[in-house]
């Protein structure tokens, strides 16, 4: 099972980019998940830094959710908790994170990748930056994201991308409905205006920085609980023989 991979860049301007990657278009599996959470949290107590971009490698896909591979591989509920969970470390480590995170959503985006997404405090895509909840077609959920997708979209549109699985949203009804901030035709485009915007951002007052970050975020300290309990949502139902047969469909 492919590990993936995560490099940080700090430089001279106090902004951070942390760089994830996989060859199964940039997918999840739970170390990788940890050392994210791990990441954010370290960045996030260190004086040096102002701004944290959030980005991925290539130009592909930016996120396509949870690791298949890893999903077939949970023979158990502790397990599947345990997976899930990843998800709801990494979301309740950028929410609690006392620097803004800039997403830099360049491709398209699945399940965990959209809730990777909704974390983050701003964000520049695409045209190409299409978004889709496919979970409940190999019999799961978005639960452990549904929060701060909701956060983000409203309930109206988080049903409405749930229900219709295989259906992709455009970068326009992701910007429209609030989950991308900016859209740009290129992924230069996108880079312009992202060096330009956290440039200026870095050079504000960081300790206002850091309380608006409070800001943004009131209200979510239940969280810290909540996420996990719909953890153990995901891990139980991962184990159905509806989700192990579709699991084996989508792969092939």
């Amino acid at each position: 099972m492919e590990l993936g991979n995560l490099s940080i860049i700090i430089d001279e301007n106090k902004i951070a980019t942390v760089c994830f990657s996989h060859p199964a278009s940039n997918s999840f599996p739970s170390n990788l998940l940890q050392k994210l959470t791990s990441e954010i949290n370290y960045l996030s107590s260190l004086d040096t830094v102002s701004v944290i971009i959030l980005k991925s490698e290539g130009t592909g896909a930016f996120c396509a959710g949870a690791s298949f591979d890893e999903l077939l591989s949970i023979s158990n509920e502790k397990d599947g908790n345990l997976f899930f969970s990843g998800f709801a470390n990494v979301i309740n480590a950028m929410r609690k994170c006392t620097k803004p995170i800039i997403g830099r959503i360049h491709g398209k985006a699945v399940g965990g990748g959209v809730g990777l997404a909704a974390a983050c405090d701003h964000t520049f895509a695409t045209n190409n930056s299409a978004i889709k909840l496919s979970e409940i077609a190999i019999g799961i959920g978005p639960f452990v994201i549904e929060p701060a997708v909701s956060r983000k979209i409203g309930k109206t549109a988080f049903t409405e991308m749930t229900l219709t699985p295989t259906l992709w949203k455009t970068a326009q009804w992701a910007n429209e409905k609030g989950l991308f901030t900016e859209v740009f035709e290129t992924i230069e485009l996108l880079d312009e205006n992202l060096r330009n915007f956290t440039l200026e951002l870095s050079s504000y007052n960081p300790e206002a920085l850091v309380e608006m970050k409070k800001v943004f975020w009131e209200g979510t300290n239940h969280w810290d609980s909540l996420l996990y309990e719909r953890a153990s949502i995901s891990g139980r139902l991962v184990l159905s023989n509806f989700t192990k047969q579709a699991l084996e469909k989508f792969k092939k």
